[in-house]
């Protein structure tokens, strides 16, 4: 059993209905902005398209046919220039910020951008919901995590997500705004596994010195974007995470088998130290399992993709199957 209460590869198919959602504001069709317009953004539209009215802010104007097609209105804007989002002011009813901060400096310039370029709307967005990262947590050695830690970010990546979180929550309660911060692990999907990696043989850590780590899928993340943005709480955060923490080794060893790749090499910290770049080994320095009781019972998520290991049920080669149906 996992510890957030689900059986391994068990699949829920119960749909997620952002019409009846809609409903609940008279049917009328809503205003919805899409701030960083990738993968997981994308799915998010392909749920809301039907009933809401879809802008999404891209600086890049090839990416212009590619919303379109995905029922979006293109914005073109960057926002790391203020002066380009003067089209903001469309006074959407809610907001989804799947950009990322810019990869260097102590704050998110981007997100301080955009709530400057908001307060200059028609009227300031009633809902917003921030995709953020459980990286906010720091290491944990391995406990148990729910959204009462405090948050004790020790990577200039995770430092730049907490200020991003505190910003918006100050610019919410100063104009009113309910907020939804969903904390999201590693994120995966058919197209989204770490075969790259296995394929230049980038060594794992030791099962002694291994760390537990958590995923989501990217249908998931967005349907728990959708269930936030009707169902969240003001100002609060929630651990959007599957039912299945794992060792980091672990699931790479899963990815190699599925695919029929070499597991990878296990080496000690003292030498992951030495061969492995500062960036990847940012990521494997953090041990935390996260708790996703407020999700499910707030948000009222329920997961199509409990464990990874359900995904690679689907996508391994049939002759493989009852070999992934082991525990690992």
């Amino acid at each position: 059993m996992a510890s957030n209460g689900a059986p391994y590869g068990r699949r829920d198919e119960s749909p997620l209905r952002p019409d009846k959602l809609l409903n609940a504001y008279g049917g009328e069709v809503i205003r919805v902005l899409l701030i960083g317009c990738g993968d997981v953004a994308l799915r998010t539209a392909g749920l809301l398209r039907t009933r809401a009215r879809l802008y999404g802010l891209t600086r890049r104007p090839d990416d212009i046919a590619r919303l379109r097609a995905h029922g979006v209105v293109p914005i073109i804007g960057d926002l790391d220039r203020l002066s380009t989002l003067s089209r903001l002011r469309t006074a959407p009813f809610a907001v989804l910020h799947f950009a990322p901060p810019p990869s260097d400096g102590r704050d998110d310039p981007r997100t301080q951008k955009l709530v400057a370029a908001l307060a200059r709307a028609r009227s300031i967005p009633q809902r917003f919901v921030y995709i953020s990262t459980s990286g906010v947590y720091g290491d944990c050695a391995g406990a148990q995590v729910d959204e009462m830690r405090p948050r004790r970010a020790q990577t200039p990546r995770g430092r730049r997500r907490v200020a991003a979180e505190d910003l918006l929550r100050d610019w919410a309660m100063r104009y009113g705004v309910s907020l939804a911060i969903l904390r999201a692990p590693g994120i995966y999907a058919a197209t989204r596994l770490p075969l790259d990696r296995l394929k230049q043989g980038t060594p794992a850590l030791t099962v002694d010195d291994d760390v537990y780590t958590n995923h989501i899928h990217a249908d998931d993340l967005a349907r728990a974007t959708v269930a936030a943005l009707f169902r969240a709480r003001p100002n609060r955060a929630y651990n959007v995470t599957d039912d299945a923490p794992m060792k980091m080794g672990g699931w790479f060893d899963a990815v190699a088998d599925a695919f029929q790749l070499p597991r990878p090499p296990r080496i000690t910290w003292e030498e992951a130290e030495q061969r492995i770049a500062p960036i990847l080994l940012s990521f494997m320095s953090e041990s935390r399992r996260l708790v996703n009781a407020r999700m499910k019972r707030e948000l009222r998520v329920r997961l199509r993709y409990p464990s990874p290991l359900a995904l690679l049920r689907e996508v391994a080669p049939r002759d493989l199957k009852r070999q992934l149906a082991l525990p690992l």
